[in-house]
């Protein structure tokens, strides 16, 4: 039988792409961990990393051989968790990446609350809308809308009918020329002020509509736009456009009447469900389960 620690180093070596990265996340020595990695491929007979000057590389069979070794820790170590679920109190380390509005308005305070229910949890909390490397950023939980790309990580879904709605502000559509008038098409959209959302210095100039099978795509423009996602929510509070947001993200600004839904004759946008993404399902332990029910617990009482 290989040896549990031997395949953990592995396993957090191809994660970290570094020897002594591993060696330090690990607090051991860089030496056991290179000879952990010469061990299992001596044991397996198979080269496992293409070594450089500065990085590790898994070869083809070196990927082939994570997926099962991933697997198999996981296995073992839910076995090992479900033997002493009972045992104590729920403990570790939550690093949870969000999106800034999600997290600055619905994920903050409920973190607040959890921790208040098992206070020896620690919190790491990673706010942006950009792209965020799991396993670069030594992420273990990721909140974000839409499936990951990436079939290698593993994701569960929180809310599945969360759709993306035209909203703005009473005073925005009050002040809007009668010679423009409300929109009611998705082509409308082109005669008002649209709050866009973008990330990697590409901003979303397109907006695209479903109904009865068929599909629009309208081109929108405006005079603000964002990367960050709790902005255009503001703007649109603030009465500056209409912008096109996740009902989860302006559930609250719906009840409280900071803004309206804008209905365009029956064309919405594709559903865009919340999924929790982890890169390994080694992760998914008493603490990860935990955190998920409670999510999902929080996001339906939201969009009740």
């Amino acid at each position: 039988m290989k040896n549990l620690q031997d395949l953990r180093i592995f396993i957090e070596t191809a994660r970290l792409g570094s020897l002594s990265a591993c060696a330090r996340h690990l607090d051991l020595s860089p030496a056991v961990v290179s000879a952990a990695v010469k061990r299992l491929e001596a044991e397996i007979e198979t080269v496992l990393f293409v070594r450089s000057t500065r990085r590790l590389r898994l070869t083809s069979k070196g990927e082939q051989y994570l997926k099962h070794c991933r697997d198999a820790v996981a296995i073992l170590d839910n076995a090992y968790a479900g033997l002493h679920d009972n045992d104590a109190e729920l403990t570790g380390t939550i690093r949870l990446s969000a999106s800034s509005d999600l997290g600055r308005n619905l994920i903050l305070p409920w973190l607040d609350d959890f921790i208040d229910i098992h206070p020896k949890v620690t919190v790491q909390l990673h706010m942006s809308d950009s792209y965020v490397d799991l396993y670069g950023q030594q992420i273990d939980l990721a909140l974000r809308y839409g499936a990951p790309k990436d079939s290698s990580l593993v994701a569960l879904p929180i809310v599945l009918n969360n759709r993306p709605i035209l909203c703005a502000s009473k005073e925005y559509l009050s002040k809007i020329d009668k010679d423009i008038g409300m929109p009611k098409m998705p082509e409308d959209l082109s005669q008002h002020n649209c709050l866009r959302l973008g990330h990697d210095e590409k901003y979303l100039s397109e907006w695209t509509f479903e109904k009865a099978g068929k599909t629009k795509r309208v081109a929108v423009d405006g005079n603000r736009r964002s990367k960050d996602g709790d902005v255009v929510r503001r703007w649109a509070v603030a009465g500056k456009g209409i912008a096109l947001k996740s009902q989860l993200d302006i559930a609250g600004d719906l009840k409280a009447g900071r803004l309206v839904e804008v209905e365009l004759d029956g064309w919405q946008v594709a559903n865009y469900p919340l999924y929790l993404i982890c890169p390994e399902r080694r992760l998914i332990d008493p603490l990860f389960n935990t955190v998920k029910e409670y999510l999902i617990e929080r996001v339906e009482q939201v969009l009740r």
